[in-house]
């Protein structure tokens, strides 16, 4: 007892201390009273000051037009014989399920039946649903587990759906809330990985236990296949049908870059002997490998971003005589988005941001490919139709003048068949892309594309937005955003992507560039396309504005307090911010892989340097900044955003907040917020780079 209470007292004094170092601490109590009445005012604050502003209104109905407009492309995905797709538009705000055939999704206006109404079963439950997605059994494909979060976070219930009846049943699987993964692995079996209660989570709040669930039993009477440890980032199984063969497969994520695999056999799990840096996946007999570092074997050193193909029995057996069908070069990376058809591998490669196909088949027994004729400057995008059944494959195209087009291609032909084009949300007539290479300060050459009018005047007066991430191998591509061209691009501004270190545009050597202590390449990079951006006379600081989110949002961070003469202005959205405390908020353990410890002296020894919260100095010059987060943001703690911009305030900088009361980490729970948000961003950015 003497023992607890002293714990219990040192605890207590660590606690004071701490306070007595950071006065926001209280800023961190999501829903404590005094901490929401505090978001109250300064959204409250900041909706009269930017609402006031001219073009508000405009931009506002101007992206909320294109938000809820039904010319948009309804994404589809077979399940059985029918396409289904989600969709939100002004009458259906929180989203309807609905399902049509494919000759009817070829019409200009087809006819939808609806599945699921979420406005109407959110209304009827008394319940604030997002739609999080559907999870269909196979090969049967008429029974879905559908994940429903409260307010748009990421913890979901998950709830089985009967697809032909239309209807939840209600005795069948249904898990509480919580940060779960749920798989089938028969129609009446479910592999189910969630909150069991005290000491089933790991520190970064995910699950660490992996149960089978039977029809009928009770969650708390399912069978334990596996127990993770604590330090583990999550655990979960699968079970995945491919060309024929089916793998049960338990992942256990030591940690973010990192995980062991245990394929079932029997009633037994095997340990696949491989590299925790190894990622798997599997093709019909083959076992797909791709590393992340370098990983000597066979005989050969093979270079991270490789894929490797080989028979599954062979590699069980010790074999390690790899067929590579991807090797990386200087300018090439494996890009995500690759899709396996029933008979065919296909891959998309970036070169240079650039993405192209390539189409790899087994034939008597042996890999053979075929490069893909398709537009090689933009995004291009690939998924199956019906991987069982067919070697159809959805594939999409588009940069950021070009429309998303949707067509239905067919491996082994470079035909094929539009299925629907996005409409032009905004006038790119006289508009052009540009791809430059800014030199970091290690003579790095760094990507960035830059989107603006034809003949632009070089005087450095151009309102111009740069955007970036740079982190978790995350690769920033061309894409068509209908929003941000009405709202920034038609109106005169210029809009620059930046492809920085610690993204993935150039494979995991790209990201690990930026990796731990050599996260300051990242604010090299971006800093050198700011100055580079002058240097062409594009905008020089006074014209300059950046936008970020997430680590992105740290990286704006980093850039206010560290380089706060190269801007004039700073949107940071859902931040990491206090370094000092990331792994000790919500999922901010998992990222310790990616930014360090802070709680080891040699981690925060580099980490200190950048960390935007402890970097604030009273007297210095900022840019005017605003600060946008979510209370319902389960993933990146709103006391970053919060306590940044109560620090800031106090010492009397240009800052903004505003904190939306429902959606996640990544996007508003309605178009009506969303556009809201938007407006208020791109009229704060008009407002200090005009």
């Amino acid at each position: 007892m003497k023992s607890s209470l002293l714990a219990l007292g040192a605890a207590a004094l660590a606690a004071q201390a701490h306070a007595a170092e950071d006065p926001n601490l209280w800023l961190e109590s999501i829903q404590g009273k005094d901490a929401l009445q505090w978001v109250k005012q300064q959204n409250a604050a900041t909706t009269q000051e930017l609402e006031s502003w001219k073009h508000f209104s405009d931009l506002r109905q101007d992206i909320l037009s294109i938000l809820n407009s039904s010319a948009k492309i309804p994404g589809i995905q077979k399940i059985g014989d029918r396409y289904y797709n989600f969709w939100r538009d002004a009458t259906h705000t929180r989203g309807v399920w609905r399902s049509t055939t494919l000759d009817e999704y070829r019409k200009a206006a087809p006819q939808w039946e609806t599945v699921l109404d979420l406005d109407q079963l959110a209304k009827d439950e008394k319940e604030n649903w997002v739609w999080q997605g559907a999870n269909c059994v196979e090969p049967q494909e008429d029974r879905c587990l559908i994940r429903l979060s409260r307010g748009g976070g990421d913890a979901a219930v998950v709830r089985e759906f009967d697809l032909a009846g239309k209807r939840f049943i209600g005795d069948g699987f249904v898990a509480p809330e919580a940060k779960s993964q749920v798989d089938w692995k028969d129609r009446d079996t479910v592999y189910i990985s969630t909150d069991f209660g005290p000491g089933s989570l790991t520190n970064s709040g995910y699950p660490r236990i992996v149960k089978e669930w039977k029809r009928g039993q009770p969650l708390a009477d399912a069978k334990q296949l596996f127990a993770g440890e604590a330090t583990d980032i999550s655990v979960g199984a699968s079970h995945v049908l491919t060309q024929g063969r089916e793998y049960d497969y338990i992942q256990q994520g030591s940690s973010f870059f990192t995980n062991e695999l245990y394929l079932r056999q029997g009633e037994d799990w095997k340990k696949l002997d491989k590299p925790g840096h190894v990622e798997t996946d599997f093709f019909g007999d083959w076992l797909l490998l791709k590393p992340r570092q370098e990983w000597k074997t066979g005989g050969h050193n093979w270079k991270p971003g490789s894929l490797l193909a080989i028979k599954l029995a062979d590699y069980q057996q010790g074999k390690r005589d790899f067929v590579p069908l991807f090797l990386p070069t200087a300018t090439t990376s494996l890009g995500e988005g690759s899709a396996s058809t029933r008979d065919t591998l296909i891959l998309n490669i970036m070169d240079n941001v650039k993405s192209r196909l390539q189409e790899w088949k087994v034939v008597d027994g042996k890999w053979q490919s075929r490069k893909v004729d398709a537009p090689s400057y933009g995004s291009i995008g690939v998924s199956a139709v019906d991987s069982k059944n067919s070697d159809d494959y959805f594939f999409t195209f588009t940069d950021f003048l070009t429309p998303t087009t949707l067509s239905l291609a067919h491996a082994g032909s470079d035909a094929r068949e539009p299925l629907k084009q996005q409409p032009a949300f905004f006038n790119a007539s006289g508009l052009e892309i540009h791809q430059y290479f800014a030199r970091s300060n290690d003579g790095t050459r760094v990507p960035y594309f830059v989107i603006g009018k034809k003949g632009l005047k070089l005087d450095g007066k151009n309102p111009t937005l740069l955007y970036g991430y740079g982190g978790f191998e995350v690769s920033m591509t061309p894409y068509y955003s209908g929003s941000m061209g009405k709202a920034w691009l038609e109106r005169g501004g210029v809009y620059v992507l930046a492809n920085i270190r610690g993204g993935g545009e150039y494979g995991p050597q790209w990201h690990d560039a930026a990796l731990k202590h050599k996260r300051q390449k990242a604010y090299d990079d971006f800093s050198s396309i700011a100055k580079d951006l002058a240097h062409r006379k594009i905008a020089d600081a006074r014209h300059l504005g950046i936008k970020g989110g997430s680590n992105g949002g740290l990286l704006m961070g980093v850039m206010l307090t560290k380089y706060p003469e190269l801007f004039n202005a700073i949107v940071c959205q859902v931040p990491l911010l206090d370094m000092k405390r990331f792994n000790k908020l919500l999922a901010g353990a998992s990222w310790m892989d990616e930014y360090g410890n802070p709680d080891k002296p040699e981690d925060w020894a580099f980490i200190k340097r950048y960390s935007p919260y402890q970097n604030i100095k009273p007297g210095a010059k900022y840019p005017a900044t605003l600060f946008v987060t979510s209370t319902l943001d389960d993933r990146v703690h709103p006391g970053h955003a919060r306590k940044m911009f109560a620090a800031m305030k106090k010492i009397g900088a240009d800052v903004r907040y505003y904190e939306r009361t429902e959606g996640g980490h990544g996007a508003a729970a309605n178009y009506d917020e969303e556009a809201r948000i938007a407006a208020m961003e791109y009229t704060f950015l008009w407002h200090q780079l005009r």
